[in-house]
């Protein structure tokens, strides 16, 4: 009795157990688990024999606003293969951003202290999307490897991104997919969690993590490019 009494203070002023995408998770033979403030959850998975995680909850980036949907995967990718996609508006803010920065501290370089997303922008070549008028209207990216960032869209991904842009991205919010460091991840800012809609970021994440291990085949079969080994180098300077 007094145990029972004590688990159900204890458990007021949680959040909600998710049991909808509970459900989900367990249809499709993942891992659900409540985070221990009862906001936010966690789901473990595989694809191909490769382990992912989906989180939800509060977000890790300032370009975030109230909750945050996180994939990440390891591919085993290239450390030379660093492609980004990001929403539109996002990059477009972030780019603002980053002017202001550079022009209202008289900041002259780029450093490690400046996130990935600012400094790829800044350092690296954008990504055509070829004659898709959706995704030059509703997305930006940018490649270490331009020719293996344009091949990463192509295709699949791109009918992909095209479907989700009138679905789950349609009314704009800040996302980001991205490779770094052999693996590949996925944010953006989800306001509820909906089990449509973290079904459809996930399918949308594997698409891309089976188009960039095709692009990262094709790139162990070739030798290192002069772009690669610029950024190398850049990667190994010490911090300002």
């Amino acid at each position: 009795m007094l145990g029972g009494l004590k688990g159900f203070f204890a458990n007021q002023g949680l959040g909600s157990d998710f049991p909808e995408v509970a459900g989900w998770a367990k249809q499709r033979g993942h891992t659900f688990k409540r985070e221990r403030d009862g906001h936010g959850f966690v789901v473990d998975g595989a694809l191909e024999g490769r382990p992912w995680r989906l989180e939800w909850g509060p977000p890790q980036r300032p370009y975030i606003a109230g909750h945050e949907l996180r994939i990440r995967m390891d591919l085993g990718l290239p450390p030379d293969l660093q492609m980004m996609l990001m929403s539109l508006a996002l990059k477009e803010a972030l780019e603002k951003q980053a002017f202001e920065q550079f022009t209202h501290t008289n900041q002259t370089q780029i450093n490690d202290a400046t996130p990935e997303e600012l400094r790829w922008l800044a350092m690296f070549p954008k990504i055509a999307f070829g004659g898709s008028r959706v995704l030059r209207a509703s997305f930006g990216g940018v490649a270490s490897l331009p020719h293996e960032g344009a091949a990463w869209i192509e295709g699949t991904l791109a009918h992909m991104l095209e479907r989700t842009a009138g679905a789950l991205l349609s009314r704009s919010p800040p996302f980001v997919l991205m490779t770094l460091r052999g693996k590949l991840y996925l944010r953006m800012q989800l306001t509820s969690a909906d089990e449509t809609d973290v079904a459809a970021a996930l399918s949308l994440f594997e698409v891309a993590a089976a188009e960039a291990l095709r692009v990262g085949r094709a790139r162990n079969d070739q030798p290192p490019s002069f772009t690669a080994s610029i950024t190398s180098a850049w990667q190994m300077l010490p911090k300002r």
